[in-house]
């Protein structure tokens, strides 16, 4: 799926004066260029769950693989809205950037091949394709996920802001 671009509103509120929105290509780039993220779920009990987890962006999405048996994944079948942030860890610079959206299990074998040779060239780990999911070289198996934005908000440091990338279908 091509990368739909959305329409960036500033929320003056939340920004220092003269602060604009960066361009969309900004806060792409920066989940283009994550190695990690961290993925915020909900357990069963209504406990928020967040852990940091190597993950990809490509064609407007993000791709993350988890353990069969871990914790986020009986999150997301039980719920599979979810939240996936990346960006800087410093105060005064970079921009963070945060998607909402809804995890969907990917189990096509062509999409599961693309996925792992993109995990292979961009994160150097080795999966192989093997029953609807990924196993590691350890024989672990893990279940692939897609979240397409509903919503991304990025908040840049400087100037300080706070932006809301709307998408429309």
């Amino acid at each position: 799926m091509p990368e739909i671009e959305p329409t960036a509103q500033l929320n003056e509120g939340y920004s220092q004066p003269g602060a604009t929105a960066p361009a969309w290509a900004t806060a792409a780039r920066v989940l283009s260029v994550s190695e990690m993220f961290w993925l915020s779920t909900v357990r069963r009990d209504g406990r928020p769950h967040v852990t940091p987890l190597p993950a990809i962006w490509a064609n407007g999405s993000v791709y993350f693989c988890v353990g069969s048996q871990e914790q986020k994944a009986r999150n997301l079948e039980s719920n599979p809205d979810c939240v996936i942030a990346a960006g800087a860890n410093q105060f005064r610079s970079g921009l963070d950037v945060v998607i909402e959206g809804t995890a969907v299990r990917v189990t096509g074998q062509g999409d599961l091949l693309r996925l792992a040779t993109l995990w292979k060239s961009r994160l150097d780990w080795d999966f192989t394709v093997i029953e609807g999911g990924f196993h590691d070289p350890a024989g672990r198996f893990g279940l692939v996920f897609c979240v397409t934005p509903a919503k991304v908000l990025a908040f840049g440091k400087d100037p300080f802001s706070q932006t809301r990338y709307l998408f429309s279908a």
